[in-house]
């Protein structure tokens, strides 16, 4: 049996891609568990700079598996739904959850569709590459669920309330254009995987320490009140400041060179 999550490292970039494609991708609870153990280890890595998140075959992922429905292996109870310490995120939120804690850029390549929890996993990413044909859905309401895997802490800066009302109420699927148009996904891209993989390598060519400092503060100050948010700008600042892979990007740019920073 194959994996249902595969992992792999070149250079500073990891890969994770959702591999069961002759179900779409859809989740079981091996995904579920493969995904957030992903993210874990990938945590721990210093030497990483980016991380590429997509499906196997034509699809991101058609949501969960209605096979767990019929098998009855979906349990929804106090001890399913506590957080698996130390994230916040309980066992299933933290298949999207993981990619918003890890501290470096996740970039999701999104083709055919991104349905439900699927949907959740792409928005747990920084970025959203998607194919124009791609489609999306907040789609939990066609199994009367609400969608809880980490979208009130993903889509709460991109969309307003309405707009994700309706969305999910209605269940219904947005094309790419309509999908770029509200926010959902970052560009769209005829081969979202290769954009992915380009954006990744020009991120690993700036200051690591820098990328990591503006993903935490981008991810921390828009919920905070704006007196905390400017200290945490200046805190993240004199985190960078005078250190030496900040010095080297000002000598490489003085000397026109490639630079040359450390993880």
């Amino acid at each position: 049996m194959s994996e249902p999550v595969t992992l792999s490292i070149d250079g500073h970039i990891a890969q994770v891609m959702l591999n069961r494609p002759d179900k779409a991708n859809a989740l079981n609870l091996e995904m579920f568990d493969a995904l957030g153990d992903a993210g874990k280890k990938l945590a721990s890595d210093r030497s990483l700079r980016a991380v590429i998140l997509h499906g196997a075959g034509a699809n991101f992922c058609a949501g969960i598996d209605v096979d767990l429905f019929r098998q009855g292996d979906v349990i929804v109870d106090a001890q399913s739904m506590a957080p698996v310490a130390p994230s916040p995120a309980n066992r299933f939120q933290r298949a999207a959850y993981a990619w918003r804690e890890l501290p470096i850029p996740v970039i999701c390549a999104i083709t055919g569709v991104a349905y439900g929890g699927g949907l959740q996993i792409a928005l747990g990413a920084d970025l959203r590459y998607a194919a124009g044909d791609a489609r999306l859905s907040i789609m939990e309401i066609k199994w009367g669920l609400i969608p809880d895997m980490a979208i009130s802490t993903t889509l709460r800066d991109i969309l307003p309330v309405d707009r994700v009302k309706e969305l999910a109420w209605s269940g219904r699927p947005v094309g790419g254009e309509e999908a770029l148009r509200l926010g959902i996904v970052t560009a769209l891209h005829d081969d979202p995987l290769g954009a992915a993989k380009e954006m990744a390598t020009a991120l690993c060519a700036k200051s690591p320490d820098a990328i990591r400092s503006m993903k935490r503060l981008f991810n921390a100050a828009w919920q905070m009140p704006e007196a905390d948010a400017l200290a945490l700008e200046a805190k993240l600042q004199m985190g960078v400041f005078g250190k030496q892979n900040q010095l080297e990007a000002v000598m490489a740019n003085i000397e026109k060179r490639v630079p040359d920073f450390r993880d």
